[in-house]
C-alpha cells in the first residue's frame, strides 16, 4: 500500500512571479490606453494573485487564513480601482490587513491555542511529540510556553510595523484618482517597492522570532535542535 502523495506547495520564485513581477510590470508598461488602458490592467494583474491564492487554497486541501485574507486583500485593492475611490482608501487596506493579523496574533496568546506556535513551529519540521517528551521530561513545558508568548509578541510587532510601512509607502506612492493610466502605474510602483520597504524588514523580525525559539529548544531540553527535526 502506497503512502498518499503530498500535496505539492508553491516555491519562493513562483511566488514572487505571480504576486509580484507580472503583476507590476502589466501595471507599469500595459495600463496606458494605446495598451490594456487603466482599467483592464488593473483587472488582469490582480487576477494573477488573485487565481494563484485560490489555486494554492484547492491545493493545500483546506482553509488557510493567511490565504483567505491575501484573497480579501487582492478584492478589496480591485474593488477600490474599480469604484473609483479615493486613492487615500489604498493606504487604509494595505495597513488594514497585517494589522488585523498583528491584533489577532495579539489576542491568541491570551487563549489555548496561541497562533505564533504555528508560525513559529513547523509540525511537518519538527517531531511535536518528542520535544513535547524532552521539555516535560526536563520540566520546562510551561518555561517553553511562556518564551513561545515572548517570540509571539515579537511577531505581532512585525505585523504591526508591515502596518505603519504599508500605509507610509501607499499614502506616498497611490495619489492619482483610480481609473487613470497614472493611477495603475503608481499601483505598478507600490507592488515593487513593497518587497525591499515593508517585507524585507518584517522578515527579519519573523526570522528573529524563528532563531530565538530554535535556541530555547536547545536550552530548554538539553539537547540539539537536530534531534527534533524529522528526517
Amino acid at each position: 500500500m502506497t503512502a498518499p502523495e503530498k500535496k505539492k506547495k508553491s516555491g519562493f520564485i513562483t511566488n514572487l512571479l505571480l504576486n509580484v513581477v507580472i503583476p507590476a510590470v502589466i501595471l507599469s508598461r500595459f495600463s496606458s490606453e494605446d495598451a490594456l488602458g487603466p482599467v483592464w490592467a488593473v483587472v488582469i494583474a490582480l487576477a494573477f494573485p488573485l487565481l494563484f491564492g485560490a489555486w494554492e487554497l484547492k491545493q493545500s486541501g483546506k482553509v488557510n487564513f493567511f490565504s483567505i485574507l491575501g484573497i480579501i486583500s487582492v478584492l478589496l485593492t480591485g474593488g477600490i480601482s474599480l469604484l473609483q475611490l479615493p486613492p487615500s482608501y489604498i493606504a487604509i487596506k494595505e495597513a488594514l490587513i497585517p494589522a488585523l493579523i498583528g491584533i489577532i496574533v495579539l489576542i491568541s496568546q491570551y487563549t489555548p491555542y496561541p497562533l505564533v506556535k504555528k508560525l513559529l513551529i513547523n509540525p511537518e519540521l519538527l517531531d511535536m511529540p518528542k520535544l513535547e517528551q524532552a521539555l516535560a521530561a526536563q520540566n520546562n513545558s510551561a518555561l517553553f510556553n511562556q518564551r513561545m508568548g515572548r517570540a509571539g509578541y515579537i511577531v505581532a510587532a512585525s505585523f504591526f510595523l508591515s502596518a505603519v510601512l504599508n500605509y507610509i509607502l501607499a499614502k506616498a506612492i497611490v495619489v492619482s484618482q483610480p481609473g487613470t493610466t497614472a493611477y495603475a502605474e503608481e499601483l505598478g510602483r507600490m507592488t515593487w517597492l513593497s518587497y525591499p520597504v515593508i517585507v524585507l524588514p518584517t522578515m527579519v523580525m519573523l526570522m528573529g522570532a524563528i532563531i530565538y525559539m530554535f535556541m530555547q529548544i536547545g536550552r530548554l531540553t538539553g539537547q540539539s535542535l537536530e534531534d527534533f527535526i524529522l528526517q
